[in-house]
């Protein structure tokens, strides 16, 4: 199994506070920590800890925080022959404060400076071997160019659809699985009510369509009529940074094992669920014996 990702890579800085404070004044941190992050890049973080091959394209600048983004990728087993460095560029960043008694979080995120990859630094063979291509649309060239190749090739395409930005609808209709978070799905007309949002969905061409809900699961719009209802799994959150990302990673393996859809789901929705038991994107997520021992404890045995 491999999975080719092209999409963000990101430095987050972490601060723990036991409140926010008020404008124009200081507030210590409780824990500060530095990890990777960026959403493509821990999906596939989350994938490599689950046993998949996994080889990621995207950009850097050549500075500490490039620097550290390659290093984190390649300490996860992943494949950044494919990571570009601009020159004299600064790396994407993001600090991330987050409520010490909630475990939500604020983040203020910085784009790279360096130029977006562009098409031709994708090898002619970049989805040599691939059974997943995993994007985030962030990059709109390189992103609606690997999907048409990808769907050229019958290689399945999975969109993390963050919010609307320019080419977004045109890239999920090109893509299998669009799986968009609650403002992706508030800029279509999301009003928490299933069944009319099943309209949205028909009439924007998508396929297989899930929108993620945080504490409250997701919401699966399948083949024909079918709507999948997945409850979050309750968990004593420490950090819900990168639940998102996670969550697609372990979608992504349910699929490549050729789970039903609603199994594949609920795998994801317990690798999500512990990872937002530790600090950062990165930290908590699971091995595979990991998954399945947190499913058996919980009486699902059968799931993956």
């Amino acid at each position: 199994m491999a999975v080719v990702g092209i999409g963000q890579c990101a430095w987050d800085m972490l601060a723990v506070v036991d409140h926010f404070p008020q404008a124009d004044t200081k507030k210590e941190a409780l824990v500060w920590e530095e990890q990777g992050g960026g959403p493509v890049a821990t999906a596939l973080a989350a994938l490599s800890r689950l046993g998949v091959a996994c080889r990621f394209y995207g950009v850097t600048g050549d500075d500490r925080e490039g620097a550290a983004i390659r290093h984190s990728l390649m300490e996860e087993g992943i494949d950044v022959t494919g990571l570009v460095q601009r020159p004299s560029a600064s790396s994407q960043t993001a600090f991330i404060a987050i409520d010490k008694f909630t475990g939500t979080r604020t983040i203020f995120w910085k784009r790279p400076s360096g130029e977006t990859l562009r098409t031709d630094e994708l090898p002619l063979d970049f989805l040599h071997n691939a059974d997943f291509l995993l994007l985030d649309g962030l990059m709109q060239d390189v992103s609606l160019f690997s999907a048409r190749k990808a769907r050229a090739a019958g290689i399945p395409v999975m969109l993390d659809a963050g919010r609307i930005r320019e080419g977004m609808l045109e890239l999920a209709r090109l893509c299998d699985y669009v799986v968009g978070s609650e403002e992706f799905a508030a800029e279509l007309g999301w009003k928490d009510d299933p069944g009319s949002f099943r309209q949205e969905v028909r009439k924007h061409g998508f396929g297989i369509t899930t929108i993620t809900l945080g504490s409250r699961g997701s919401v699966t719009f399948a083949d024909g009529d079918e709507i999948i209802l997945c409850p979050a799994f309750p968990v004593e959150t420490v950090d819900t940074t990168g639940a998102g990302d996670v969550f697609h990673g372990g979608y992504l393996y349910g699929l490549l094992q050729k789970r039903p859809l609603r199994d594949a789901i609920r795998f994801a929705s317990a690798c999500a669920a512990m990872k937002c038991r530790k600090l950062g994107g990165r930290a908590g997520i699971p091995r595979l014996s990991e998954v399945r021992q947190f499913l058996q404890e919980r009486g699902i045995a059968d799931c993956l």
